[in-house]
C-alpha cells in the first residue's frame, strides 16, 4: 500500500509501456495514475504524469497497445464496468464502452487490431473486440468464478485464462503469427480451441 495525498490507497494493477518509459499503476481508490521513469525520483514518489479518475471502481485491468503509442486501456470493477482508452502523452480519454459487467483483466491481439476482456458478474466471460469500433466478435462463457486473470503465449495467440472456480483454460484466440491480416484464418471461431485443466 501507499500513501497518496494524505490517505492511503491499495494499488491493484500495475502494467509497464512497450517502450519501458511508462508505468500505469490503478488502486482501490479508482484512480489511474501514469509514471514516467524520467519523473520518478526517491525524493518525490508522488510526481506522476497523468491521474484519470473517471472510472468508479476499483482499477485492476490495464493494457498498453502493442500497435499504437502512447495508447493504454483500462477496465473498471463492478461498479463501473466500463473499458477506457487513454492516451497517455496528451491525457485525454479516447473513448469509454460500458461492457455490461466487472472487468477483471485486458489483452491486446499482437498481431490484429483487437482487445480481449475478461470478466465477473454477472457472466464471468470472456469477450473479444474490434479496436477502435469496439464491436463484440465473440463471447466465451463458462466460468462460475470472476475470470481474475489472462496470461498470453510468446507468440500473442493462445490465451490461460484463470477463474475463481479453480479452472485453467487454454483458448487460440487470436489466430496465428504467420497468417496473413487479408488472408483467412484457419478458424474462424476465436475460442474452438480451448482446453480446460482443473
Amino acid at each position: 500500500r501507499k500513501p497518496v495525498s494524505g490517505r492511503w490507497r491499495q494499488v491493484c494493477g500495475l502494467k509497464w509501456s512497450p517502450s519501458g518509459r511508462q508505468l500505469a499503476s490503478g488502486g482501490n481508490d479508482n484512480v489511474i495514475h501514469i509514471w514516467d521513469r524520467s519523473m520518478v525520483s526517491t525524493n518525490s514518489p508522488t510526481h506522476w504524469l497523468h491521474r484519470f479518475e473517471e472510472h468508479r471502481a476499483v482499477v485492476k485491468a490495464l493494457a498498453w497497445c502493442p500497435f499504437q503509442v502512447n495508447l493504454l486501456a483500462s477496465g473498471g470493477g463492478g461498479g463501473d464496468h466500463c473499458i477506457k482508452f487513454w492516451n497517455a502523452h496528451t491525457g485525454a480519454c479516447l473513448n469509454s464502452v460500458d461492457t455490461g459487467s466487472q472487468v477483471c483483466a485486458l489483452l491486446w491481439n499482437k498481431n490484429e487490431h483487437e482487445l480481449l476482456s475478461s470478466h465477473g458478474f454477472t457472466h464471468n466471460q470472456l469477450s473479444l473486440w474490434k479496436y477502435p469500433s469496439m464491436v463484440k466478435m465473440a463471447e466465451l462463457k463458462g466460468h462460475t468464478s470472476r475470470v481474475l486473470f489472462m496470461a498470453q503465449s510468446p507468440d500473442g495467440c493462445t490465451m490461460a485464462p484463470t477463474a475463481g472456480d479453480e479452472t485453467l483454460r487454454f483458448s487460440n484466440v487470436f489466430g496465428t503469427p504467420q497468417a496473413s491480416k487479408l488472408a483467412p484464418k484457419a478458424d474462424t471461431k476465436p475460442f474452438a480451441h480451448t482446453n480446460r485443466i482443473r
